[in-house]
């Protein structure tokens, strides 16, 4: 029998440890750990879950790499056609790791009703356009379809449909401008199929999305020309070391950009999340070690006599030392089980119930989003415990110091 443990168990479960002057002490240590687990999980939860989704969201639009043709060009619009016959497309057999590349142009235009214009991008894109994130994006109608002839049909964002009063079934013209002004523009009449909303206004504002043929044909490019290749990795953590086999495998005359590089401000900006991340879970435990360690040394003042007696007996001090050590564990693991319930709880709450919601235009996304991962919550647990046992380390040698003669005179 483990002799430390035995006291240990008998001193949680008597009468008078749960009366005692440290209860209030011994409650008010579980309650920081109960709240520094609470407000861990949901830092790393509420943090790493908005940069996946702000990640997706980039990337249902651009892919994670883009290739594109060396120019000046910095809109979004498609000016010089670039060749389908590439060895890297359909398949980038070149760079192990490349789920997909599809073919894509934009050209800007103005939609214009009775009442209202406002400007955007028609993004065309064709067969092989991969539909998996507009699916989940869908939230009215249907997705179009551009395997058989050319069609009308588009899918327009909510934040575009609420501006401009359409409804599913609406038909609109939208006008190209020529980059001769004294020439007529290109009217295309447009029918939605569907209206998405990816909660990230910006590019939601920007979007609409067509078929790609529309755009040879105003461009006056052949059927093989596009505007860009956008490619998709299995991996996001490989990104960069996919992005530079990407580039190393590409034709001299085209460029290929990641998403991180495309759109740096905003990448950098969720970067910042890991670094607020670990500054709150470093402040938690300080908080929770320094509570844990108030109660052990209000526990060892109140069990001055019990260690004088201990070591009459002839308990070591290194045994004397486990038993509080075991004690403390007891108190950190209920602060963590109450710390899990209702942090959990909290996430649950959030993932299926959506309680609050956030700011597109600020945050990119419409609802606080949450990563849920057993691994992380595993690795929080453990790590909480054997810190705070570690600081409690250093306190608990305050035994060594106790004279047992003294100690059991001790009133």
């Amino acid at each position: 029998m483990n002799f430390e443990y035995f006291i240990a168990k008998r001193i949680i479960g008597s009468k008078a440890y749960k009366s005692s002057v440290s209860a209030p002490i011994i409650k008010i240590g579980i309650a920081a750990i109960t709240i520094g687990i609470v407000v861990m999980m949901i830092a790393i939860a509420t943090g790493v879950g908005l940069q996946q989704k702000i990640r997706d969201k980039v990337v249902a639009f651009n892919g994670h790499v883009n290739i594109t043709n060396y120019d000046s060009n910095n809109s979004l619009e498609s000016l010089f056609p670039i060749s389908k016959n590439q060895d890297f497309y359909p398949s980038f057999n070149a760079v192990e790791g490349v789920r997909h590349v599809q073919a894509v142009a934009a050209k800007f235009g103005v939609i214009r009703t009775e009442t209202d214009f406002e400007g955007a991008y028609l993004k065309g894109v064709g067969a092989d356009y991969d539909w998996r994130y507009f699916k989940e994006f869908l939230v009215e109608g249907r997705l179009p379809d551009y395997t058989e002839k050319r069609n009308e049909d588009v899918l327009v964002s909510r934040y575009l449909a609420n501006r401009l009063k359409f409804k599913l079934g609406d038909t609109f013209q939208m006008v190209f401008p020529k980059d001769d002004p004294e020439k007529l523009p290109n009217i295309i009449s447009y029918h939605i199929v569907g209206i998405y909303n990816s909660g990230f206004q910006d590019l939601d504002a920007q979007y609409v999305i067509g078929d790609i043929r529309h755009m040879q044909r105003i461009n006056k490019w052949d059927d093989d020309q596009v505007g860009s290749f956008e490619v998709f990795i299995d991996d996001y953590n490989q990104l960069q070391e996919k992005g530079i086999e990407i580039y190393q495998n590409t034709p001299s005359t085209l460029n290929s950009l990641t998403i991180t590089e495309k759109y740096a401000s905003i990448f950098e900006w969720i970067g910042i999340f890991d670094t607020n991340i670990y500054g709150i879970i470093g402040i938690m435990i300080l908080v929770a070690g320094i509570n844990m360690i108030t109660a052990l040394l209000v526990l060892i003042l109140e069990r001055t006599q019990m260690i004088g007696i201990l070591k009459a007996l002839g308990s070591n001090n290194w045994s004397i030392r486990k038993l509080f050590l075991y004690n403390a564990s007891y108190l950190i693991l209920l602060g963590l089980f109450w710390g899990n319930l209702i942090g959990l709880s909290l996430l649950f709450a959030q993932k299926y119930l959506k309680l609050f919601p956030l700011d597109p235009s600020v945050y990119y996304v419409t609802e606080a989003p949450v990563y849920i991962n057993v691994g992380y919550i595993i690795a929080l647990n453990a790590g909480t415990l054997v810190l705070c046992l570690f600081m409690l380390l250093v306190p608990s040698y305050i035994i060594t110091k106790i004279s047992p003669v003294k100690a059991i005179r001790f009133e």
